[in-house]
């Protein structure tokens, strides 16, 4: 009685979502062909991977390259790079959308709302090797225009390209270029579920429009604030690679190099499959770590989190 229930009610919801079901499903089909099904060649991090012995004839190794990696001299270097750049990034990344789209919120002109939302959206449509060209011309020693303006005050040229201690600041302001707009819109979709009448009685309460900001317009996004920020928390560790990549050099190694492109040196580069393998997936763990220790805190501490 119970099976044939459970089937009357799977047999109702699909007739009544089949077409939400039907949206869904090549983003479903996308996650497990290219997400789920690699997972089974994580195996290979255990194994002294050969392409021509495949996967299961190759020699097991246990823990081997993960040993590999710890005693790595690289590794504090490595760690401490790919942190950083993505905890600036998240530190300075993560309330510019929020702060352009409680701007654009209070922008009242429509039309100019409109070509500042357009303007700010298109970047994020441009390829990561154009804005990695865009960057390296703009600062370039030899006529670049930051450094003709720098010039024109006195200062300079400077080869920020060249220079370790600007590759953070460069990669993290051109990110943020590229994807405040994008990301805004998200919390300008919030920003339209604030109740209209809250507003109406802080005015009356006379509060003014940071009044209005604090007790009304932050409160009432919050919920969205705090799940992006524990999913971004989760991506501290994943820097892109391609934008670090074509952006990098030798000469700024010391603050450039993180995971991924030493993954891509010893993994592509020289062929060392499993090892590669290993170091990913022990970043991986890292960042399930601090997504679980984010939302962890923000149960504890508010009333929203993901689960």
């Amino acid at each position: 009685m119970a099976l044939t229930d459970t089937r009357t009610r799977l047999r109702k919801t699909w007739h009544y979502n089949k077409y939400l079901w039907l949206l869904v499903f090549p983003c479903l089909l996308y996650f497990l062909i290219f997400r789920y099904i690699p997972m089974f060649g994580l195996v290979i991090t255990f194994k002294n991977f050969n392409l021509f012995k495949g996967i299961w004839a190759s020699e097991w190794v246990g823990f081997k390259y993960y040993l590999m990696f710890f005693q790595n001299p690289d590794f504090f270097l490595l760690m401490r790079n790919t942190f950083l750049l993505g905890f600036y990034k998240l530190l300075f990344g993560f309330p510019a959308p929020i702060i352009l789209a409680i701007l654009l919120n209070e922008l009242k002109h429509i039309a100019l709302k409109r070509f500042v939302q357009t303007v700010s959206y298109l970047p994020h449509f441009i390829s990561n090797v154009i804005v990695a060209s865009m960057v390296i011309m703009f600062l370039s020693p030899s006529g670049g225009m930051i450094n003709q303006l720098l010039q024109k005050l006195g200062i300079g040229p400077i080869n920020f390209m060249m220079e370790p201690g600007w590759f953070r600041s460069i990669y993290v302001a051109s990110d943020i270029w590229q994807q405040i707009g994008w990301e805004s819109i998200i919390y300008l979709a919030a920003l339209t579920a604030v109740d209209p009448q809250l507003y109406e009685a802080a005015s009356i309460d006379g509060a003014g429009r940071w009044g209005k900001l604090w007790n009304v317009t932050l409160p009432g996004i919050a919920p969205t604030i705090v799940i992006i920020f524990i999913l971004n928390v989760g991506k501290v560790l994943e820097i892109g690679f391609e934008k670090v990549f074509l952006m990098y050099n030798a000469a700024v190694y010391d603050t450039a190099d993180i995971i991924s492109t030493y993954v891509y040196r010893v993994g592509l580069e020289q062929g060392n499959f499993s090892y590669g393998a290993s170091i990913d997936l022990f970043m991986g763990i890292i960042s399930l770590i601090f997504i679980c220790s984010a939302n962890y805190i923000s149960r504890k501490v508010g009333e929203n989190s993901l689960w």
